[in-house]
């Protein structure tokens, strides 16, 4: 997940990808000297960053970036741009002038980290290599000029690694397996508690490994090495992780990524050596409190990988305490610079503190909040920087559940809470399975030793993630909290693989076996958990205020009850776009209205629609007075007939088995007379009003009296009317004169005088068509977005999205499910015509979408484009649609 700076900051110093002829290009490489924070389009996030601290004076071992373009023309082509080589050996030359070292020199080797660095950060998805330039004669000299043979075995054993399964692709399970032989046989817990004899036979080892699988021999040449490890890092763009990345987070796939490639520092080079992360606030809760994640002795993939347990700030200050002190001083320069939480990756070599990169830090949805509200009171951005600082799904997350706290459930195992949130679903331990079943509807907890860029497709569709190794700094925690999911990390658990089946004091969950987990407390438990939802509106309260102020479009909620109102009202909601009356039949209520599409006489009918009034008008009643003073838009009843009967299909099979009642059969002919083969296109909406007319007329005539009520309890009732399904002018203008007379009469009662808004929604093309023609009637339009767009596509939703629809997205015939988001091209030019046309007849008619689209933070950008006066969505997306409102106006002014 991205904010919009993360979207501006990506055309700063990059030229669009269309407008590239490559022979054009002059330089496509840069020191870390020559860069800035300026060109992260062009040098990546890390590139930019790197050269900007380094332009601050801060410790940063020297490198050099391969441009975005330079990946970019390799992607296009197949090759490299002529003349980068030859550029990137230049720099390799400017590096070994500033260490002393010389590439490839048996004597005093230079060695080298190959990073990936998209102008978006990515975090885990592509490729990274560390120690390149090892070779059979490099190590020995890396031992004499170190005096530690242990180190130098140790770092060519991860090179070799790195670069197998990185560059080459090579299963890296083989190698893992090795290593796991080797602790056994020492009988020690950690990579790094194996001697110098055991890691020189785990080098053999996976030096024959590496010929068996490559079919060739791992090679020596450092400059061979280097080109290979670019080459990887750039094809690692287009590979599954990142690609699936990218599609779930939204983020354009002709980006590109730098290569940043950088002298080598040694956090593993003994017990004065180590790394870590640093976080200038916590990532978790937005406090003012830096977390900082640090591993002794250890390179900084064992503390993203998760393979052991890290140390927190305070054994490390503790062990460090002068490095400590510089680490904090450069926290509080950057953050100060940046204007923002950043993290930090960090290295000890000898005593020495080293910074190998910051960013703008991964948070949480609860830290987003809290640190952007507590820039904007410490002077450091503006009140509408900080509306850009979190995006609409942030603020939906913050709206995540939790365990209840007052549940009785057995927790089995605690961990780190790596990111916030609590599910509930199946343990399955496989990420292919995962990944079929989550498409499936599954609900699943994806269970994994730690993860990897290849579990991606299965957390994607997974409720949480739990994992045995790992803590906030690990690959499962930062693509967690990038996509809203709770995971529990470095749980206290043993997995086998094998058995697909994990252990914790004397309990087995197997797969299949429902487990729950909650993300904010870090615990792990049994079953399914009941669980509540936090009021997020503490949370972020006093940034929608800000947000209120800069929107135009006003957001309404769709709600069809007391309850539902005055959650929509708590959560900002200004009024109710939607309100469904059919909702109001169901349950207890349902043998009303089936006696009155059963009757046979008009005293039968009149007497079914009396209780049914009596039932809607004190519905109406507890809306209104839970949105007093806002304006509700009540739809009339829309569905067809049929629905509110038994099933067609169940009663004729009653009848031919001989099971069916007196009464069953009494009904049959009636819902067989009433049944239609495509009810969607069929009697419904405003044709139940033009053949039943009471059937309206009673609905307004409860809509009036609980106006009537409202009023003389002292509230100020504000109400539309909304004629659903309109296709003709001469639909509505029937209706209309109908249900002004009931309004009157019914207002009549009480001696009160009110008008009514009587509009229509907009959900058959045609209507969209003859909006001029139907604004003669209509003092307004809401726009159904979720039938206009069923009928402008021809899709059934029930249907298509449970058949068809992923395979047109995975197959790029669809970019975008389009019950999700609006389709702009088809669905949104027919709102656009009948904007125009509606409004060239009523200039002041008002103008909303009421359909779930109204939510979505991208059609809220297309109605905020379109001149819609507001959108309307369901009460738990009210908050996040409010801050898409002030955040395309901000858009617009930019």
């Amino acid at each position: 997940m991205h904010d919009a700076a993360d979207i501006r900051s990506v055309t700063w110093g990059r030229r669009t990808h269309e407008s590239i002829a490559w022979s054009d290009v002059v330089t496509w490489v840069y020191d870390f000297e020559e860069g800035n924070r300026d060109l992260k389009g062009l040098l990546g996030g890390k590139g930019a960053n790197l050269a900007e601290m380094t332009r601050l004076g801060l410790p940063v071992p020297p490198g050099f970036t391969v441009t975005t373009e330079a990946c970019n023309h390799y992607l296009e082509t197949g090759s490299f741009p002529e003349g980068l080589w030859e550029e990137v050996l230049s720099h390799v030359r400017g590096l070994e002038s500033r260490t002393g070292r010389r590439f490839g020199d048996p004597g005093d080797p230079l060695l080298v980290s190959v990073r990936s660095g998209s102008p978006i950060s990515m975090p885990g998805m592509m490729d990274t290599i560390l120690d390149l330039g090892l070779n059979g004669a490099t190590v020995e000299g890396l031992a004499a000029v170190t005096g530690d043979r242990r180190f130098a075995l140790d770092s060519y054993r991860r090179f070799v690694q790195m670069f197998a399964t990185t560059a080459r692709g090579l299963d890296g399970n083989r190698f893992e397996s090795r290593l796991y032989e080797a602790r056994s046989d020492a009988v020690v817990g950690s990579d790094s508690d194996l001697d110098t004899v055991a890691l020189y036979a785990v080098v053999e080892d996976f030096l024959s490994i590496y010929e068996e699988q490559a079919g060739e021999p791992f090679p020596d040449d450092p400059e061979l090495q280097l080109r290979t490890a670019i080459e990887a890092v750039f094809r690692s763009w287009e590979g599954r992780p990142a690609r699936e990345y990218r599609a779930l987070n939204d983020i354009p796939d002709d980006l590109g990524t730098a290569v940043n490639v950088q002298a080598m520092v040694f956090g593993n080079r003994g017990p004065g050596s180590g790394t870590g992360v640093a976080f200038t606030r916590n990532p978790n809760t937005g406090e003012r409190d830096p977390l900082i994640d640090f591993l002794p002795n250890a390179q900084g993939e064992d503390v993203v990988a998760g393979i052991r347990r890290t140390e927190d700030g305070a054994a490390f200050g503790a062990a460090f305490p002068e490095q400590a002190g510089r680490l904090r001083d450069a926290m509080r320069l950057l953050e100060e610079h940046e204007g923002d939480a950043c993290d930090l990756e960090f290295t000890i070599e000898d005593g020495r503190l080293w910074l190998l990169q910051v960013r703008r830090a991964k948070r949480t949805a609860l830290a987003a909040v809290r640190i952007a509200q507590d820039l904007v009171h410490e002077g450091r951005i503006s009140e509408e920087e900080a509306l850009l600082r979190v995006t609409p799904e942030q603020i939906e997350l913050l709206l995540h559940p939790r365990f209840d706290p007052d549940a009785d459930y057995e927790v089995i195992a605690k961990g780190v809470a790596a990111s916030p949130g609590a599910a509930t679903g199946i343990a399955l331990f496989d990420t292919d399975e995962a990944a079929e079943r989550g498409r499936g509807g599954e609900r699943i907890i994806l269970v994994r030793e730690m993860t990897s860029p290849e579990d991606l497709k299965g957390m994607a569709v997974s409720q949480g993630i739990l994992t045995a190794q790992g803590g906030n700094l690990s690959h499962a925690a930062i693509v967690a909290k990038s996509m809203g999911l709770p995971a529990v990390c470095g749980a206290e658990i043993e997995i086998d693989d094998r058995a697909r089946e994990f252990r914790v004091d004397g309990v087995t969950v197997r797969e299949g076996d429902v487990i729950s987990i909650d993300g904010t407390i870090g615990q792990v438990a049994i079953g399914e958990v009941p669980v509540v939802v936090p009021e997020g509106e503490a949370q972020f309260g006093e940034l929608l205020v800000w947000a209120d102020r800069r929107a135009r479009l006003v957001v309404r909620a769709n709600a069809d009850s007391g309850v539902d109102c005055r959650r929509a009202r708590d959560f900002g909601a200004m009024g109710v776009g939607l309100c469904r009356t059919e909702h109001m039949f169901l349950g207890d209520r349902l043998p009303a209205l089936r006696r009155y599409i059963m009757s046979t006489g008009t005293q039968e009918a009149t007497s079914a629609l009396a209780e049914i009034r009596d039932q809607q008008r004190n519905d109406f009643v507890e809306i209104l007075e839970a949105m007093d003073g806002l304006p509700v838009t009540i739809r009339l009843l829309d569905p067809p007939l049929h629905e509110f009967l038994p099933s067609l299909e169940e009663l004729v099979v009653r009848e031919a088995t001989g099971d069916a009642t007196a009464e069953e059969l009494h009904d049959l002919p009636i819902v067989r007379n009433l049944h239609e083969e495509n009810p969607m296109l069929g009697f419904r909406g405003c044709r139940l009003g033009v053949v039943h007319p009471d059937l309206y007329e009673m609905q307004v005539e409860a809509v009036a009296e609980a106006v009537l009520q409202r009023v003389a309890d002292g509230g100020r009732p504000k109400v539309e009317i909304m004629v659903p399904l309109v296709a003709d002018a001469a639909e509505l203008a029937l209706l209309r004169r109908r249900l002004e007379d009931t309004w009157r009469t019914t207002l009549s009662h009480g001696e009160v005088e009110m008008d009514v808004g009587i509009g229509t929604m907009i959900e058959v093309p045609r209507a969209a068509l003859v909006a001029d023609r139907i604004a003669e009637e209509a003092e307004f339009f809401s726009f159904g977005t979720n039938d206009l767009t069923q009928m402008t596509w021809a899709f059934s939703r029930d249907d298509a999205e449970g058949h068809y629809l992923a395979d047109y997205i995975e197959k790029g015939v669809l970019r975008f499910d389009p019950f999700e988001t609006l389709d702009v091209d088809g669905v949104g030019a027919l709102i656009e015509i009948a904007v125009e046309r509606g409004r060239s007849v009523r200039p002041d008619l008002a103008l909303g979408l009421c359909g779930e689209h109204g939510g979505d933070p991208d059609s809220i950008a297309f109605c905020h484009a379109a001149g819609l006066d507001y959108v309307s969505c369901s009460p738990f997306r009210v908050p996040a649609a409010r801050l898409a409102a002030a955040q395309v106006t901000l858009a617009e002014k930019a």
